[in-house]
């Protein structure tokens, strides 16, 4: 038997081409290999570009972790994890058991909590370094991926409220699925002994199928603005944090706004459906969810949701409709290119016993999933739907569903400082906190930040249409202010009283924020908001007020 090698130089010593005598089936196979383009059916690109896609979200989710972790869940954090900890393991028995496992789930209970932001950064620079040698490389194993889901779920475990949202949940899924499109060990784009499987590629796509049903599906049996078509004529201007076009989304004329919400329930709940209808139908279902989640994006600051909903959506593709994004000639497509003519002509290899046992896995992972979507199936089905929520402790299949309820008027928190003695001599001057991204000053251009994230300014949207007894938190944040609590202060864009002595008082104001028309006087002058002020959200409070306040929820006294 020859050599790929030798085959070589028998082609090429022919400079006419012409196949003839003993080389003659060689040399066709050598011809052929060379004028083969990308066959349908295979998913080694594909396969490349889902794990650089997943790679990239848990890269910024990693970011986004390592920047606000400490002031969040830190050992001075606002709800530091710690606590949470200790209150899980008194709630166990007081063990650190498989129970306690189970409840959380997490690395953290078998590190040293003597210095927790270290762990905390630990973490996430471990993922970060990982996720970002897959991304660049567009290499995995099943131990780089398993790495990156199970240092993400022990952050997710131990979030709380700041990690409470079902881009969490959809992240952990998607990483665990991520797993199973690679090798255990080796490393390669282009893995010979292990071909992507296709029931990991539809795994995926059963991803985006339920993502997309539940979201639409909440839509449906929610808020009636969507039925009525009119909650796009909200929804730019009061999702939690807008960007500059969602400025000049907001004032399109009313028929566009309708258009938007029909082609909303078109792309949620009869798209997603075509995945099932063979392969062009299942691009088109891929084309048409990633075209949206662009729209999106666009749009709106939505953390790395849309981004990561993009992921499952490129499972629609095969190696010949990705092939494009990759150089001819060289590296995984021409791989890819020497394997499809390889087994064009009959020349694959035996099953390896590796292999063997890698197809009982795959089978065993679609049994899995199949097993866990039963009640996701059924409360998608239910009247009484609940989405972003998981039904076992790894999150491994999860509901989903977005904006089921649209607000029809902005509401905001604005935190105040004076440096007064007395809060209510009228004149005393109050100089108001902004945040990274939320809506304040209102001259100041709505922030684009996507696929980034401040998960401060996203709660205290949140806060806004509750009151400050429901999100007690923002109380905690008011003592750190009056501190000057440089921890704190870091997830601020501005703080009035740098460089000065500390405020006296601080106080939480109510208010009502709208867009400025656009060719307005307003928008003239500058302003991008308009706002009325609806009173207080929590009167003005002093480090000795907060004494009692901090030492009934234990919380550290910010003066200590």
């Amino acid at each position: 038997a020859r050599s790929d090698e030798t085959i070589k130089c028998k082609w090429t010593s022919n400079p006419h081409g012409n196949c003839s005598g003993d080389d003659e089936g060689a040399c066709k196979y050598e011809r052929k290999k060379k004028s083969f383009s990308l066959q349908t059916g295979t998913y080694w690109l594909t396969r490349i570009v889902l794990l650089r896609s997943i790679a990239f979200i848990y890269f910024v989710a990693f970011t986004v972790a390592y920047n606000q972790n400490k002031q969040l869940i830190g050992e001075r954090g606002l709800m530091p994890c710690k606590d949470y900890l200790l209150s899980v393991k008194r709630y166990v028995g007081g063990k650190i058991d498989m129970s306690a496992f189970a409840y959380t789930p997490s690395i953290l209970w078998f590190l040293d909590w003597t210095d927790m932001d270290a762990n905390l950064d630990g973490i996430s620079l471990v993922g970060m370094v990982v996720s970002g040698f897959v991304l660049v490389t567009g290499m995995a194993n099943m131990v780089m991926m398993t790495t990156l889901w199970v240092l993400y779920h022990s952050l997710v475990s131990v979030g709380q409220l700041w990690y409470s949202f079902g881009w969490e949940s959809q992240l952990l899924e998607t990483g665990f699925l991520g797993i199973f499109l690679c090798p255990v060990w080796s490393l390669s784009q282009v893995p010979r002994r292990c071909p992507p499987s296709l029931i990991s590629i539809w795994t995926f796509r059963w991803l985006i199928v339920r993502i997309m049903l539940g979201a639409g599906l909440i839509k449906i049996r929610g808020d009636r603005c969507w039925k009525d078509l009119t909650c796009m004529d909200f929804h730019y201007e009061t999702q939690p944090v807008p960007n500059p076009m969602s400025y000049y989304m907001h004032q399109s004329p009313w028929w566009f706004h309708r258009f938007e919400v029909l082609s909303n329930h078109f792309i949620e709940l009869i798209v997603p459906f075509f995945t099932f209808l063979r392969r062009r139908m299942c691009m088109v279902n891929g084309t048409l969810q990633v075209l949206f989640q662009v729209v999106l994006i666009v749009s709106g600051n939505l953390s790395f949701l849309n981004w990561l909903t993009i992921v499952p959506s490129l499972a629609c593709f095969d190696d010949a409709s990705l092939g494009f994004l990759f150089s001819s000639g060289r590296g995984a497509k021409q791989t890819v290119l020497d394997l499809q003519a390889e087994e064009a002509a009959g020349r694959t290899h035996k099953p390896t016993r590796g292999m063997l046992i890698r197809r009982v896995v795959n089978v065993a992972l679609g049994v899995l999933i199949g097993y866990l979507s039963v009640p996701v199936v059924l409360n998608l089905l239910s009247s009484k739907q609940v989405m972003n929520t998981s039904f076992d402790p790894l999150r491994i299949v999860n509901t989903y569903g977005a904006f089921g309820s649209i607000t029809k008027e902005r509401a905001e928190v604005i935190l105040q400082g004076t440096l007064s003695e007395d809060p209510k001599d009228p004149g005393a001057v109050w100089e108001e906190y902004q945040f990274v991204c939320k809506p304040g000053e209102l001259t100041r251009r709505p922030c684009l930040i996507s696929p980034y994230h401040y998960r401060l300014d996203w709660l205290i949207w949140f806060a806004a249409f509750q009151t400050y007894e429901q999100s007690e938190w923002v109380i905690h944040i008011a003592g750190r202010l009056l501190a000057n609590d440089t921890s704190t202060l870091s997830l601020l864009e501005h703080n009035p009283f740098q460089g000065r002595e500390n405020p006296r008082w601080v106080r939480g104001e109510h208010f009502k924020y709208k867009f400025s028309p656009l060719g307005s006087a307003s928008a003239a002058q500058g302003k991008w908001w308009l706002r009325k002020r609806i009173g207080p959200y929590f009167p003005a409070v002093d480090l000795a007020s907060l004494r009692g306040y901090f030492k009934s929820r234990n919380w550290l006294h910010p003066d200590l």
